[in-house]
């Protein structure tokens, strides 16, 4: 069958003596910063939301809720029995071991907990965050191709890679099918509807779009993905992937509907905005 030769990038960006720093997690920090002066910008077209001390908060709070849930996620969800029978290694997040609806729900709580503390619309700050969102994913799906890790199921397409870890056959690469889908499409749908007055003064379309888009985007994708070996395919053969981004998918549709059903937020709409409101 034919295939693409995998690139040999070194999963280690820079080594200095016995510390190494991976680009996996130079994909996080990319992320984070990206999204968080991407954010700001966002801010400054929708008055009255946040200020930027606000989103320099947000950050790590945020920050919390990804690594704490996405830990927790992966443990509860993709690896239990392992974790309890080597409670040891749970701290050790540098071993890989972190999953996406995790991650999100510890980024739920972190907006919800820092929405109430500011005294700030829950939905309004789950906007900021969603339209920044799809950054990280994107530099965390290209980190996961380098790394070889969370590739697809084999296939005989041209564009098939022989993955170092994933066996003599090639297999699609769904690290860069999400990249595209979670990433860079989702990232542009967003950037369209923000630059709406109608929707930013809406506040849940914005979050309801990133939440539903990315768990239609995540049940494509785990078509061509091999699951986990520790679970395989569930009852009817389906993944653990989309089973927990269909409860994504419903509660973004949800949250679209309350937005369009809700008052708009008071705002200072600038001249040009009314003309789209």
């Amino acid at each position: 069958m034919l295939s693409l030769a995998f690139p040999a990038i070194d999963p280690i960006a820079i080594s200095i003596g016995p510390i190494a720093i991976r680009w996996y997690a130079l994909a996080y920090i990319a992320g984070l910063l990206l999204g968080w002066k991407y954010v700001v910008y966002y801010c400054t077209k929708t008055p009255n939301i946040m200020s930027k001390r606000d989103v320099d908060d947000l950050l790590f709070w945020a920050t919390l809720g990804v690594i704490l849930g996405g830990r927790l996620g992966y443990i509860l969800f993709y690896n239990l029995d392992y974790y309890l029978d080597n409670p040891a290694n749970i701290l050790k997040v540098w071993q890989g071991g972190m999953a996406f609806h995790g991650g999100f729900m510890g980024v739920i709580v972190a907006i919800i907990l820092f929405a109430r503390k500011r005294n700030i619309s829950i939905l309004a700050v789950l906007d900021a965050a969603a339209v920044a969102t799809p950054i990280g994913l994107f530099f965390g799906r290209i980190a996961n191709f380098i790394n070889g890790e969370l590739y697809g199921r084999t296939t005989d397409v041209a564009w098939g890679f022989v993955f170092p870890n994933g066996g003599p056959e090639p297999r699609h690469p769904s690290q860069l099918y999400e990249a595209a889908l979670e990433g860079l499409i989702l990232f542009v749908v967003l950037f369209i509807l923000s630059r709406k007055a109608f929707v930013r003064h809406r506040p849940g379309i914005l979050g309801g779009t990133f939440v539903a888009g990315y768990g239609i985007s995540r049940i494509i994708v785990e078509f061509f993905r091999q699951p986990d070996a520790q679970l395989g395919y569930l009852a009817g053969g389906i993944t653990m992937g989309q089973v927990l981004s269909i409860p994504m998918v419903l509660a973004g549709i949800g949250c679209i509907i309350y937005a369009l059903k809700s008052k708009p937020i008071e705002t200072r709409i600038h001249p040009k905005e009314a003309e789209n409101a």
